[in-house]
């Protein structure tokens, strides 16, 4: 008698039985709970806030008293005259020369790791990463020091006679944008190659004997070997770039550098989302409007970073989740 193949059943699937947490993972779960009331404390508690974008909030009164306004500060931003598009419009040219600027610490990685010498590579690991350091006051005196109209960069070019006029770099409003981008990049280069240097020492280091072995230079071994070694770690930074693309510490759009360098000549190329709340909310006490401004930063930067966390994984098939 033949059986045909629909009466065939497949074998159910056995579930993996449960493993009982045995005392040393109770133990360890324990020990996450006060770094997991932190995290709750400063990132999620604070989050009652967004409640003000949807009143008229008055200090000193309590939320529950304040008039309901709806989603009339949400729509406030894009209505003529409240300088919120140009603030988006500044914000984006800016993170996306962030952006373009993303793999030069991982070229200094590379640059680092091909000096013979282990203590020449860490002087100059540890010169490059002293700016990180430094407070955003004092890179502006630096800053003003050597590019303002008496500053040490016009004199010498002055005195060598290849210019007439001084050029104040802090003040060409052509050029905000691509002078903040470099001192951006001079601040952080050294601090961001730190994690690079960490990936290449988890390189299998018989790849490269094996690649001497085929008469592969420098060149090639850092090509074929070294740069395929860090990809994960540029996608990874790469995907959390993109996310704070429109503001957050170490992307180059934060609220200090910009509240610092920004003055008449250049207001309108350095008006970013950090400083633009800053003005509504604290220096122009429009509280609901400012928390509004930010709750729409955090809405479209979460977008941001998952999307393109999709595309990475569809089309190299890594992701950070």
């Amino acid at each position: 008698m033949k059986t045909s193949v629909a009466t065939i059943k497949k074998p159910l699937k056995k579930r993996a039985p449960r493993r009982k947490l045995s005392k040393s993972d109770v133990y360890l779960l324990l020990l996450t709970v006060p770094f997991i009331g932190i995290v709750f404390l400063f990132f999620y508690l604070p989050l009652f806030g967004w409640s003000y974008a949807f009143v008229n909030y008055h200090p000193g009164i309590s939320i529950f008293k304040q008039s309901f306004m709806g989603l009339k500060y949400f729509i406030q931003m894009f209505r003529p005259g409240s300088n919120f598009l140009q603030s988006i419009g500044d914000t984006l040219a800016l993170g996306f020369l962030n952006l373009v600027m993303t793999p030069l610490p991982m070229i200094l990685a590379l640059l680092l790791a091909e000096i013979s010498s282990r203590k020449l590579s860490r002087v100059f690991q540890t010169v490059s990463s002293i700016p990180y350091f430094i407070s955003w006051v004092l890179v502006f005196s630096i800053a003003f020091a050597f590019f303002s109209n008496q500053g040490v960069f016009n004199t010498l070019l002055i005195n060598l006679g290849i210019i007439k006029n001084p050029t104040n770099l802090l003040g060409n409003n052509s050029l905000a944008w691509y002078f903040q981008t470099a001192i951006g990049v001079w601040k952080n280069l050294g601090w961001s190659a730190i994690l690079y240097i960490a990936a290449l020492s988890s390189v299998d280091q018989g790849l490269y004997e094996a690649a001497e072995i085929d008469g592969a230079g420098r060149f090639k071994k850092a090509i074929h070997i070294s740069l395929p070694g860090l990809t994960p770690t540029y996608a990874v930074l790469l995907l959390l770039a993109i996310g704070n693309i429109l503001g957050a510490n170490g992307s180059g759009n934060g609220f200090e550098q910009f509240f610092v360098f920004k003055n008449p000549l250049v207001a309108d190329k350095l008006n970013v989302l950090d400083v633009f709340v800053y003005q509504q909310g604290i220096a122009g006490t429009q509280y609901s409007f400012a928390v509004a401004v930010g709750i729409f930063k955090s809405v479209v930067s979460v977008i941001l970073l998952f999307s393109a966390n999709m595309v990475l994984k569809k089309t190299t098939g890594r992701s950070i989740t």
